[in-house]
């Protein structure tokens, strides 16, 4: 494993000084990404908003987490000049972390499971980066710690997400979000939306929340039978999934170490099936075609809207685009893919448009 100075005669620190500059010239350059509004004809009073995290240069929200495990990396010592960084992941954040070692002139290695979209591998590859593919998804912890135990610095995003991250401001992901709306009709949403990966991102919102003393509630929006739905329920820390998914990046086996289950006031379970229709939806209504875990967020937050229609509730929702569609269209936007797995996405694209257009949401 690289553990040799690339800049011979220059000092550890001094190199950190210059990888931190480096990170800091980069999110400088960096514009915030856009929060997209969204009016529906069900929900009149009701607005949707998305924040567009798929438009950072890696084309991910793990674009802001990557950054903040590089930070966290150097600033406690534990990356060197020239050092391998290994990661696992589930595609995503290998891309970003890869895009960043670049950016630093590190070798970077990442585990991910053999299953993960072609396009993603591809994508860190094309960045300088190298896939070691696992075929058990369960074991690509122990395959980053192998590498680790070689002599490679483990970004460990599972592990130290939750950490990493600035919940406090440094514009963080809520921090941005409730700026973007502070001129809109009502600033302060009534939900805000999201995945749970490695649990970084809802810990982040769910803090800040608090922080800033607002009443905005957090939802969690997971595939059906994930670890993190079972376990928010039963506040168990050992439960494991109890189906698997094929929405990449959410969804866990088991509940990672980041997850906190006291900042998120709702969990909501979400059929694969639903997923990719409602991804194939958010494409008719925005233009692009987003991944599947936005189209999870998405039916979480036309269940939650229904609700407060029953109830004759105002407010609005905010959700997150968390990566491009073009990284799944050998997969979940194949139809011969989703045939072959009897994914059969037509009932819930019915269900979904009547929601849109009614503001009921009744399940096929």
């Amino acid at each position: 494993m690289n553990t040799s100075s690339p800049h011979p005669g220059i000092s550890h620190r001094t190199w950190v000084h210059q990888a931190l500059a480096l990170l800091e010239q980069e999110a400088t350059r960096s514009a915030d990404t856009h929060l997209l509004r969204v009016d529906l004809p069900g929900f009149p009073d009701i607005p949707f908003y998305f924040k567009d995290e798929a438009s950072h240069p890696t084309g991910s929200l793990k674009h802001r987490l990557a950054r903040s495990l590089y930070l966290y990396a150097l600033c406690n010592g534990r990356l060197q000049p020239g050092q391998t960084v290994v990661d696992a992941s589930s595609g995503s954040t290998a891309i970003s972390e890869a895009w960043f070692a670049r950016l630093l002139g590190l070798p970077f290695i990442a585990v991910m499971p053999a299953c993960t979209a072609p396009q993603k591998i591809h994508a860190v590859q094309a960045l300088g980066g190298q896939c070691d593919l696992v075929e058990d998804p369960a074991k690509v912890h122990a395959r980053a710690a192998w590498h680790a135990a070689q002599g490679a610095c483990h970004l460990d995003q599972f592990g130290l997400a939750e950490r990493a991250t600035d919940w406090r401001g440094n514009n963080n992901i809520a921090e941005s979000i409730l700026g973007q709306l502070r001129r809109e009709p009502q600033p302060v949403p009534t939900w805000i939306v999201c995945g749970v990966g490695t649990g970084g991102t809802s810990a982040t919102i769910g803090r800040y929340l608090r922080y800033r003393r607002l009443e905005t509630r957090l939802c969690v929006a997971e595939p059906t039978g994930s670890a993190y739905v079972l376990g928010w329920r039963t506040r168990d820390l050992d439960v494991v999934a109890s189906r698997p998914t094929v929405i990449e990046g959410i969804g866990r086996p088991r509940v990672e170490p980041g997850f906190l289950f006291d900042v998120v006031d709702e969990v909501i379970e979400v059929e694969d099936a639903a997923s990719i229709a409602a991804a194939l939806l958010l494409e008719s209504l925005l233009g692009t075609r987003y991944g599947g875990s936005s189209g999870t967020n998405f039916v979480a937050c036309l269940k939650l809207a229904a609700r407060m229609r029953e109830r004759g509730e105002r407010g609005s929702i905010v959700s997150l685009l968390c990566d491009r569609g073009t990284r799944y269209a050998q997969t979940l936007f194949d139809p011969g893919w989703r045939a072959a797995h009897s994914i059969d996405i037509t009932p819930w694209a019915q269900a979904l448009s009547r929601a849109i257009a009614t503001g009921h949401f009744i399940a096929p």
